[in-house]
């Protein structure tokens, strides 16, 4: 069973202002195409050709895992977009925030804080344990919460191909922009 290149739900230029026909046509359409080939590659004629993406990811150590671990979390990534977002989650979700971080305004900030403070290359997390408990995960490199037992409900990308075509070095206002085209819905679909 290959790996799977998502196909977006939306148009490349969608995302704009936030994010650019071009940072898409990069970063999807090179970046993570090139993990998933490179992913393929790695798992023909193993232990791992027949298993999920999410089971690979548990698995797998060295190459294997920093390829599958960048699938994974780039379609993560590009599958809670749209072009408007619903601007705050509600239900469930927003209870929950809520009631960890106080407030969606105390969320973001915290969340913000947590990426501009990773250093080098990674990933911002918002996840929930086998409990349903949030909280905000950092990783670096192809790191996912799922080798911690927990799901990821949100995540930000902040490696530079991420953002430094339409933001050069300002990745505060990247990740204060991206709220504009977080797919609340789908958030909260991974949270329940």
């Amino acid at each position: 069973m290959a790996v799977e290149y998502i196909k977006l739900p939306y148009e490349q230029d969608a995302l704009e202002p936030v994010i650019t026909r071009s940072t898409i046509g990069f970063h999807y359409g090179k970046h993570l195409k090139t993990y998933v080939d490179k992913t393929n590659e790695l798992i023909k004629g193993t232990e791992f050709e027949n298993l999920s993406l999410e089971d690979i990811v548990k698995k797998a150590e060295g190459p294997l895992f920093n390829n599958a671990g960048q699938v994974l979390n780039h379609n993560l990534y590009f599958m809670q977009f749209v072009s408007q977002g619903s601007g705050k989650p509600i239900g469930k979700l927003a209870k929950a925030i809520d009631d960890t971080f106080g407030s969606f305004e105390n969320f973001t900030k915290e969340f913000e804080a947590a990426g501009i403070g990773l250093f080098g290359s990674g990933w911002v997390f918002l996840a929930k344990d086998k409990n349903g408990k949030l909280s905000i995960v950092k990783g670096q490199n192809a790191e996912n919460p799922i080798t911690k037992g927990m799901e990821t409900v949100l995540v930000i990308d902040v490696w530079e191909h991420a953002y430094y075509l339409d933001y050069q070095n300002r990745r505060a206002d990247y990740l204060k922009l991206v709220w504009n085209i977080i797919d609340w819905n789908e958030a909260e679909r991974r949270f329940e």
